[in-house]
C-alpha cells in the first residue's frame, strides 16, 4: 500500500527542514499538511493516493502548456538519449540564446543559469560592476529570489510567513538596498533625488506576481525608465514569472520599456530548472570570460532543460495562445467576483493575462501594503474548501494562480461551481 500525503510529510519532517524543499509548499499559510503529488497531465494533477485535482499552480508558472505536454516529453527523451550533461558547449544553448534575443529586443546577449535567483544575483553583480556604484533599489513586496541584497521587504513565501528579511543577511548588505513602495512614482523620484548618484540598479517586476498579482499603474514603468537614465543607473526588469507567460518574449513591449537587463526563468525551462539574464551587449560583455565580472555554473545551459524550454518556446510562438489565455483569465476573475458578491464576501481579484489573484479585501490592491490588508485567514479557509472540492490553488494569499493552454471553459465552470459552494460556506 502506498504511503499517504500525511505519512510522507511526517517522514519528510524528520529528514528535510520543515518537511519541504521550498517554504511555500509547506501549507503553513493555509494550515494542514501539504498534498504530495505523484503525476500530472494537462491541467490536472494526482496525489499519491490517486485523487485528481484541477491545477492552478502549474509548478508556480512554468507549465504554460500544461503538465506532460507530449512535444516537450519527446524533446526531453530524445535529448536524454544523447547524454544528460556535458559541462561543455552544446548547439542547443546557441539555439536558446538566438530564440531569446530575437524575442526580447533589449536582450542583445544572454547568459543561461539554473534558477531565477541566480539570474537576479548575477544582474545585481553586473550592475554594480558596470556603474561602479553599490546601492540597489527594489520595490516592497517584490521577490527576486533568495539573494542577500534582494531579500529585504520581499514577497512570495517571505510575505506569507511574515519575514521582513532573514537571519543570515548581514546588516551591511541589507543597508545597500533601498526599498520603495510598488506603484509609487513619487517615491521613486524621491529616492533617486536623494541617492541617485550612488544607485547602481533599480530592479522591478513589471507585473508583480509575488505579493499576489499587482498591475503597474499607468506611467509607473516609464517613470522608472526615465529616472534610471537621468541618474546613470541601470533598470532591470525581473521577468522570471512574466517572461513568455503574458506575451511571447516579455511584457516590456506592452509597456514600451527597454530594460538594460532582463532576468528570465520559469517558462523558458518548460518545467525544468532554468534561469537567464541578458541585456545590452556592452553590459553583457563584462561577464567572464569576455570581461572581468565573474559568474559561472557547471550545469548552466543543461541540454535537457534547454530542450524542454526551447520546445516550449517554439510551441508558444506557433500557437500564439495569449489572447485565449487572457480571455480565460478575465472569465475566471469575473466569475470569482460574481460568486463572492452573491455570497456577500469581500473580494478583489487582480488579473493580468493568464495570472490572477483573489484577495480577500474590499479595497483595490495596488501595492504590498494594500495586499497585506487582505484577510489571510479567510483565504486559508477558502483554499481548504476548494481543495476539498478537488481544486488545487496556491497555498498562500500572496501568490498567483496560473492558467495553462489546457484549461477549458468547462474547467472554469467546475472551478466557479466549487467557488460558489465555498463562498456560501464562508458566509454561513
Amino acid at each position: 500500500m502506498s504511503p499517504s500525503s500525511r505519512d510522507l510529510f511526517e517522514e519528510a519532517l524528520r529528514l528535510i527542514p520543515g518537511g519541504v524543499n521550498s517554504p511555500v509548499r509547506a501549507f503553513k499559510a493555509v494550515g494542514g499538511s501539504p498534498v504530495f503529488l505523484a503525476r500530472g497531465k494537462g491541467c490536472s494533477v494526482w496525489d499519491v493516493e490517486g485523487r485528481e485535482y484541477l491545477d492552478y499552480v502549474g509548478s508556480w508558472g512554468p507549465l504554460i502548456l500544461g503538465h506532460a505536454r507530449e512535444e516537450v516529453l519527446d524533446a526531453v527523451t530524445n535529448a536524454m538519449q544523447r547524454g544528460t550533461s556535458f559541462g561543455a558547449p552544446t548547439e542547443i544553448e546557441v539555439e536558446m540564446a538566438r530564440a531569446l534575443t530575437e524575442a526580447i529586443p533589449s536582450m542583445r546577449k544572454v547568459r543561461m543559469v539554473s534558477s531565477g535567483t541566480e539570474a537576479t544575483l548575477s544582474a545585481v553583480r553586473l550592475a554594480r560592476a558596470a556603474t561602479g556604484r553599490d546601492l540597489i533599489v527594489k520595490a516592497e513586496g517584490c521577490y527576486h529570489g533568495h539573494v542577500d541584497a534582494l531579500l529585504v521587504a520581499a514577497g512570495s513565501g517571505v510575505a506569507t510567513l511574515g519575514i521582513p528579511g532573514t537571519p543570515g543577511v548581514p546588516r551591511a548588505v541589507a543597508s545597500q538596498t533601498l526599498v520603495v513602495p510598488y506603484n509609487d512614482s513619487s517615491a521613486l523620484g524621491e529616492v533617486f533625488q536623494r541617492h541617485g548618484e550612488r544607485i547602481a540598479l533599480l530592479i522591478l517586476e513589471p507585473v508583480a506576481g509575488n505579493m499576489g498579482v499587482v498591475i503597474p499603474k499607468k506611467d509607473y514603468l516609464a517613470t522608472a525608465r526615465e529616472l534610471t537614465r537621468r541618474y546613470g543607473a541601470l533598470l532591470a526588469l525581473d521577468e522570471v514569472i512574466t517572461g513568455f507567460r503574458l506575451q511571447y518574449g516579455g511584457v516590456q513591449s506592452l509597456f514600451g520599456i527597454d530594460a538594460d537587463l532582463t532576468t528570465l526563468g520559469k517558462v523558458i525551462g518548460g518545467g525544468f530548472p532554468v534561469g537567464a539574464y541578458g541585456g545590452r551587449a556592452d553590459l553583457m560583455d563584462r561577464i567572464a570570460p569576455a570581461g572581468p565580472v565573474y559568474q559561472a555554473g557547471t550545469l548552466s545551459g543543461n541540454p535537457i532543460a534547454m530542450s524542454a524550454g526551447l520546445t516550449t518556446l517554439h510551441l508558444l510562438k506557433r500557437l500564439d495562445p495569449y489572447s485565449r489565455l487572457e480571455q480565460l483569465g478575465k472569465s475566471l476573475a469575473e466569475g470569482l467576483r460574481a460568486a463572492a458578491r452573491e455570497a456577500g464576501i469581500a473580494l478583489t481579484v487582480n488579473v493580468f493575462g493568464s495570472m490572477l489573484t483573489p484577495f480577500f479585501t474590499s479595497e483595490p490592491v495596488t501595492d504590498f501594503r494594500s495586499a497585506s490588508r487582505s484577510d489571510v485567514t479567510r483565504y486559508a479557509d477558502f483554499f481548504m474548501k476548494m481543495l476539498k472540492r478537488n481544486i488545487y490553488l496556491p497555498p498562500g494569499q500572496y501568490e498567483a494562480l496560473f492558467l495553462s493552454t489546457c484549461h477549458r471553459d468547462s474547467d472554469l465552470d467546475r472551478t466557479l461551481s466549487a467557488a460558489r459552494e465555498a463562498f456560501a460556506e464562508l458566509a454561513a
